[in-house]
């Protein structure tokens, strides 16, 4: 793997300089690179994309912000690209973004300059300019964990899909190092629930990220939907602000209009801007006034609470529970209307005792062995009745 990585451009060290009506960043490198620099609204963003590049930065880099930067995060977006966010204290517009070649002792550096504008400003450059979807393709996802078989009779097994919740240059929430960084966290969980899945050889497993990608929400459930998945697991580890007291133990969370409690509303607020924190633009689908979705719907979420109760059945003699460890609300990665789906905190990040549980082996092989247990209870049943290769009784089209 080593060998891969160094075969990317190394980015060493990155720095801001200027005030609040204008702000630099120049970022340095090993050699030359390809750039596209655009800015975002709502919150005010600028992203900057690039080929794949292996950040190499001294830790805490981004977190502490100057100027009109607040703060900025990086990472990997898709494969072969790479993605820089700045969050802004305010509207500015790109007043140049450039790649200088290495002279005078200095490397090749990427340089950003940003200048204060006002909002109707702001607006302006933003309407001149297209905004970016980020799309990476559904096949490129997946074909790292479902490599094509030459031949044989077609895979009828029921398809699992494991969501490692953010990823790339969203990091989630985190307490400490990057140990304790949630991207990180729920990526190990989600491999080893893959690997104790594919065990069994029962189920087909379809990762929705195998590595640190950034993922935008509805990629996550259009790669659910055009598997015709049986199920949808989404992990993630929850954190207290500060000043919030303390919580412990895992919640799982089904979809809902209307939040099952303040936190719950809170917690879906925040995952469902995983988007903006990306760089991404936000898009909802529309809403479709049909019976034949309604219904698929209404099927959806009973089945999707009924294996959050077989779950939490599952995990209460082996994992410590939250105090209310059944909730719901409206997060965006759990709307499929044809895959039940649920989304499991694993347990609080800003929790000592949860956080030594969530770099446990031991603990994370006995809480894959619950979820492992309570996704073939689950779907033993339905599959009876079912099918092996149906989801929810009414299958809708999968939008492109």
């Amino acid at each position: 793997m080593p060998a891969a990585v160094s075969n990317f451009p190394i980015a060493s060290d990155a720095r801001l300089a200027g005030d609040a009506r204008q702000t630099r960043f120049v970022l340095d490198l090993d050699k030359p690179i390809q750039h596209r620099a655009f800015v975002l609204a709502d919150p005010y963003r600028v992203v900057i994309d690039v080929p794949q590049v292996s950040f190499q930065l001294p830790a805490g880099v981004g977190t502490a912000g100057r100027g009109l930067i607040k703060a900025f995060r990086y990472g990997l977006v898709m494969p072969g690209g790479s993605r820089i966010v700045f969050d802004l204290t305010g509207p500015a517009k790109i007043a140049n973004s450039y790649v200088l070649e290495a002279a005078n002792g200095q490397p090749p550096r990427l340089v950003l300059e940003l200048v204060e504008v006002d909002r109707a400003a702001f607006l302006q450059s933003l309407a001149q300019e297209p905004r970016p979807e980020l799309r990476p393709a559904i096949a490129d996802a997946n074909a790292a964990v479902t490599p094509a078989k030459p031949a044989g009779p077609p895979d009828n097994r029921a398809v699992i899909v494991i969501d490692p919740g953010h990823g790339g240059p969203d990091n989630g929430t985190q307490a400490g190092g990057s140990e304790f960084m949630e991207k990180n966290l729920v990526l190990t969980f989600g491999l080893a629930l893959r690997d104790r899945i594919e065990k069994s050889g029962k189920y087909r497993v379809v990762m929705t990220r195998s590595d640190d990608t950034f993922i935008p929400l509805d990629e996550r459930v259009r790669i659910a939907r055009s598997h015709s998945a049986a199920l949808l697991v989404s992990i993630h580890a929850d954190a207290l602000p500060r000043g919030e007291g303390d919580a412990q133990g895992a919640t799982i969370y089904t979809l809902s209009e209307k939040a099952s409690d303040a936190k719950a509303e809170r917690l879906a607020e925040a995952e469902n801007r995983s988007d903006a924190i990306g760089g991404v633009t936000m898009s909802e689908e529309p809403v479709v006034a049909d019976i034949l979705i309604d219904l698929a719907q209404r099927e959806t979420r009973t089945f999707s609470n009924r294996f959050a109760r077989i779950l939490m059945g599952e995990m209460k003699t082996t994992v410590r529970m939250h105090q209310h460890p059944l909730k719901s609300a409206g997060f965006r990665v759990l709307k499929a209307p044809d895959v039940p789906s649920v989304l499991v905190e694993l347990g609080y990040v800003s929790n000592k005792g949860d956080r030594e549980h969530l770099v446990s082996e031991s603990w994370r092989n006995r809480t894959v062995g619950a979820m492992s247990q309570a996704i073939d209870a689950f779907l033993a049943k339905r599959l009876v009745s079912a099918g092996p290769t149906e989801g929810a009784a009414v299958r809708l089209p999968v939008k492109p």
